[in-house]
């Protein structure tokens, strides 16, 4: 039998902001079934840093006595009033600890609010949670010496992912409505896989992240949801300039265009299908999920076209790790102060990292990037999107550090990371990419596709996926230990 608490806990941001305005929902209500739900089930899930539950329960109430005054003087209301959500952990709230989950930063507190942070607060989003990440947000996987296993609410011994494993963990479970991600190798978008949410890799610079290494041209911070009207919603407060980060650009609040009909709007869309990225190995279940989404994509009017990648896996790994060793493994080094005392997983990353750097020069790794980026220009270039998975393989373990590789596709290799088929759209990291859930496993752990867009073009990316969310059967929330 359902919990009604668990089904208001599980509502999608949209429908309550409509019913906010008619009055037919409190944010308090909303926020009591979140922090309800939280408090049954997060035992299981550990999927939160630290809460914030009585300020957030007095933003809520004010944020209810704001709704109460719009009804009668039919004013417009800031476009996140009331809604909970969650923040991952790295994304600063000033006062509060920012430790990275690192040992040599325990009890460091922050000075002032993440770009992202202050545009939420600033659109009424009450942010009650902090949420998990690995050490660094260096790993697939969502585990820390400081913050414990988060484990994944589809399949308790299975991650939810990484590295923002803890958003996607709470938004499955019902333990929040909205939650903040960041991606420089596919953070946003494996756990969204791993979780059936939606998670944003926006282009490069759109979302303003914070200096220095908001300058890294693979990285940047995102939305994650429980639909893609969701992420586009918190996606359009996100995005815009920031004086903070000068890599910033374009408008601000400018909602992302949904079409009304989302099956319809397929019609004669091209599509480009690459199971494969060109050799990753991906699983059985998963290429069947995919090809499902194909099926359903071609009986609603779009053309869909089979694409060839010349790439890689070890292409892939080497071009990434070769930037990787010019900037954020140095930043690890430098922040941890002792590598020794980092976890297993986050001490391999600086070394894969390190040694790559010392074969290949910056210069060098610009023209790895460069023949990527030409290669998927040219597969790109007769369709509007691309379509691939999101992840390769159904699963990962909870607490697994991968460090002698992984075993894929009857072949063992040589790096974790090749579980995922995200990072080449961090090296063509003006694309905008969605991930959306496709099906799941037969292990339950849910399936998901990317659709990625040409660059800086992001109407389209959202058409398409919103078209395949209607057309996915969605299976219902976990519902854990009931």
């Amino acid at each position: 039998m359902t919990d009604s608490r668990d089904e208001l806990a599980h509502l999608d941001a949209v429908s309550a902001l409509r019913a906010f305005r008619s009055l037919e929902l409190s944010p308090v209500e909303l926020l009591d079934a979140v922090v309800g739900r939280a408090e049954r089930v997060n035992s299981w899930i550990n999927a939160f840093t630290e809460t914030l539950h009585e300020e957030a329960r007095a933003e809520a109430e004010r944020a209810a006595e704001a709704y109460v005054r719009a009804a009668r003087s039919q004013e417009p209301t800031p476009p996140l009033l009331g809604i909970p959500l969650a923040t991952k952990e790295k994304h600063n709230l000033a006062g509060r600890r920012i430790e990275q989950g690192l040992a040599t930063h325990a009890g460091r507190v922050a000075d002032s609010d993440h770009p992202v942070v202050e545009r939420i607060r600033q659109a009424g989003g009450v942010i009650h949670a902090r949420t998990t990440t690995p050490e660094f947000s260096c790993a697939t996987v969502t585990h820390s010496a400081m913050w414990g296993v988060t484990r994944n609410p589809w399949n308790l011994d299975a991650t939810p992912g990484g590295s923002s494993g803890g958003a996607g963990a709470a938004l499955a479970a019902g333990m929040t409505t909205l939650a903040t991600a960041s991606d420089i190798a596919g953070s946003t978008r494996v756990p969204a896989g791993f979780t059936g949410t939606v998670g944003y890799k926006a282009p490069y610079g759109r979302i303003p992240g914070l200096p220095p290494l908001s300058g890294d041209w693979y990285r940047g911070d995102g939305p994650m949801g429980r639909t893609v009207a969701d992420t586009a919603l918190l996606a359009s407060v996100m995005s815009g300039r920031h004086p903070a980060d000068h890599t910033s650009w374009g408008p601000q609040d400018v909602p992302i265009a949904l079409p009304e009909d989302p099956v319809a709007a397929l019609r004669g869309v091209r599509v480009g299908l690459s199971v494969r990225l060109g050799d990753f190995p991906v699983d059985p279940e998963v290429e069947a999920a995919t090809l499902d989404v194909v099926v359903r994509l071609e009986k609603a009017g779009a053309v869909v076209v089979p694409v060839e990648l010349p790439w890689t896996s070890d292409q892939v790994m080497r071009t990434i790790f070769a930037h990787f060793g010019q900037i954020l493994g140095p930043a690890m080094e430098q922040e941890s102060g002792d590598v020794e005392t980092l976890a297993p997983y986050a001490q391999r990353f600086i070394a894969d990292a390190r040694r790559q750097a010392e074969r290949t020069s910056l210069v060098e790794s610009l023209a790895l990037d460069a023949a990527m980026q030409r290669d998927l220009a040219t597969a790109m270039a007769d369709v509007d999107v691309l379509i691939c998975p999101t992840n390769a393989v159904t699963a990962l373990d909870a607490d697994g550090d991968y460090l002698d590789g992984i075993d894929l596709g009857g072949h063992h290799h040589g790096h974790y990371w090749e579980a995922h088929l995200t990072s080449p759209f961090n090296v063509a990291n003006r694309c905008p990419v969605l991930s959306v859930p496709s099906g799941a496993a037969g292990n339950g752990v849910p399936t998901g596709v990317q659709v990625v867009g040409h660059p800086f073009d992001e109407e389209p990316v959202f058409r398409v996926a919103a078209g395949i969310e209607a057309l996915v059967p969605r299976t219902p929330w976990p519902a854990l230990g009931r």
